[in-house]
């Protein structure tokens, strides 16, 4: 978690300065809506939210048997079916992101990216993912070779639909939960296969194997969306990539991301490329006012009001082509 910043924390406003409204929008791009309450999606409507993107396939592991082509496909068109339903009953707009994701491994794929292209056409449909390179499979190990393969066609299908993808990078989500917190998340047992790559510098090595698949497939930085960031992997995309960088606020007690280090990130590079989603999953304990509350801390970090807004609701517009 990042140390406070500089932008002038808990200095009181001048004597006699009325407080600003918080009246900032929100977009979140990254959300498993599916899995979340009617009583979640109207604590959205009341907390500002103007858009948020499905990710169509959520969880979609078996503990017996490999996932086979039919199951994902099952779960993007009951995400297509329930967002037409969401936007109809809510105060915002449901988008939806379709993609193969690689925390488990999919034993007819091809089948996937055959008709990938057909989803990305639909006008719900505003991103591929979330997928990545991962390190840590359930049930069933999804190599690392095969990997690649999957990843680097999903960009080149992003590519030539002009769609961003969001790119989900490993975390401390598959097994190795903190025994503090194995409560708080209800998938987060032992049933996980052995890493692929390094326990150390693990999330660091899968976002370098994403940014050059990105390369290989012809996928301009500007539609490359890297998730879950954090210290760990800031510094390499904000100065060696012109891609996005994404903070996944919904639970610091896993992840260890909170507000402070949004906007350390801020103030070291800037908020043209940086976006807050919340990954929130009805699975883990979670806070449907994450995104208000984020931005309430934000703010009285000290970070400048055009600075909050771009980060929470204009970068997301932009790259989610909602503008």
């Amino acid at each position: 978690m990042a140390e406070p910043t500089r932008f002038g924390i808990g200095e009181p406003p001048a004597s006699g300065t009325p407080p600003e409204p918080v009246d900032v929008p929100w977009i979140d791009v990254h959300q498993h809506t599916q899995s979340l309450s009617w009583n979640d999606r109207e604590r959205f409507d009341l907390a500002g939210c103007r858009a948020a993107v499905m990710i169509a396939a959520g969880y979609y592991w078996a503990p017996y048997r490999p996932v086979r082509a039919a199951d994902v496909r099952f779960l993007w068109d009951d995400a297509l079916r329930r967002g037409a339903a969401f936007d109809h009953r809510h105060f915002y707009e449901q988008y939806v992101a379709v993609g193969v994701h690689t925390w488990a491994g999919v034993t007819d794929v091809e089948e996937l990216l055959a008709v990938l292209p057909e989803y990305c056409a639909h006008d719900r449909v505003v991103a591929v993912g979330e997928t990545g390179i991962e390190s840590t499979h359930h049930t069933t190990a999804f190599p690392l070779e095969e990997q690649r393969d999957v990843v680097r066609e999903q960009f080149a299908i992003a590519r030539e639909a002009g769609l961003p993808v969001l790119v989900h990078t490993p975390g401390s989500s598959k097994g190795d939960v903190d025994p503090r917190h194995a409560r708080r998340y209800e998938e987060g047992n032992r049933n996980f296969t052995a890493p692929l790559l390094p326990t150390e510098g693990t999330k660091r090595e899968a976002v370098e194997m994403d940014v050059e698949l990105a390369e290989e497939a012809g996928l301009a930085d500007e539609q490359v969306v890297i998730d879950h960031a954090d210290d760990t992997v800031r510094e390499f995309v904000m100065e060696n990539t012109g891609c996005h960088l994404a903070y996944s606020v919904s639970a610091p007690w896993l992840r260890g991301v909170d507000a402070r280090d949004v906007a350390a990130a801020i103030e070291a590079h800037g908020s043209d490329r940086i976006l807050v989603d919340t990954d929130l999953i009805g699975a883990m304990e979670h806070d449907p006012f994450v995104m208000k509350r984020t931005i309430l801390d934000l703010l009285a970090l000290g970070v400048p009001r055009e600075a909050v807004r771009a980060v929470v609701y204009e970068n997301p517009r932009r790259v989610l082509g909602l503008e």
